[in-house]
């Protein structure tokens, strides 16, 4: 019965940890303009990016434009760039995928 006692209290003290872990790691990431640009183009997805990546400059892209220093949750993350999560501002709650240039 004794363990009890102390097992309860110590799983809520880990629970409590990963989740104040979590809300810390989501507030440290941000969209970030590169070549002197103040937005970060948002492609529905990563196959959208690469379809769109071999056009011209300056093609219509499809791609939303979000401001910079953007707050963003990382989904998921590869060598070409980041699936993210908007957490605040104007398109707060809508994903999408960004280069990994445009993310910190």
């Amino acid at each position: 019965m004794k363990g009890y006692f102390l097992i309860v209290p110590m799983l809520g003290v880990a629970i409590s940890l990963a989740v104040t872990g979590c809300r810390e790691s989501a507030i440290n990431h941000k969209l970030i303009g590169t070549g002197g640009k103040h937005s970060v183009p948002l492609y529905h997805d990563e196959a959208t990016y690469e379809k769109t990546s071999h056009q011209p400059a300056g093609a219509d892209t499809n791609a939303q434009q979000v401001d910079d220093q953007t707050p963003v949750v990382i989904i998921s993350a590869d060598d070409t760039g980041a699936v993210v999560h908007i957490i605040d501002g104007p398109m707060r709650g809508q994903s999408g995928f960004v280069t990994k240039d445009n993310v910190e």
